[in-house]
């Protein structure tokens, strides 16, 4: 379970660099809180924060109860392609928002596969 805290734990530093990100942006750009609009290019670092806590919330369970019934290394490398896609989400999205959808896969597709792996353990275990 360890190499499963290692990622997670790298996913909330990733989260609060975004929100570091984020808070640069409100200073560069003039944009004062509790303001959300004003430049674009906060609000393009300010979204890619928003998307990241929006699939930050259903990647940490994921991951724990994956790793309930899955192999741990296993569940850890498939959470490892999440940061890696939200590091391709932030590079495109803060370009051109248009380009964001190979990082926003890279995000999702391993959240649906450790929630149905979870789901699927637990079936498994239930149906015992």
């Amino acid at each position: 379970m360890a190499w499963v805290d290692i990622v997670a734990v790298l996913a909330l530093f990733q989260y609060l660099v975004f929100a570091a990100l984020v808070a640069h942006a409100r200073g560069r750009y003039d944009v004062k809180a509790p303001a959300v609009v004003g430049h674009e290019m906060f609000e393009r670092c300010y979204r890619v924060q928003m998307n990241t806590l929006e699939l930050l919330i259903a990647l940490l369970p994921a991951m724990w109860a994956a790793a309930r019934y899955w192999s741990p290394m296993a569940v850890a490398g498939v959470a490892a392609i999440y940061l890696v896609g939200r590091v391709v989400y932030l590079r495109a999205y803060t370009r051109d928002p248009a380009t964001r959808s190979l990082g926003f896969g890279l995000s999702l597709g391993p959240v649906v596969l450790l929630l149905l792996a979870g789901l699927a353990g637990a079936v498994r275990v239930a149906l015992r």
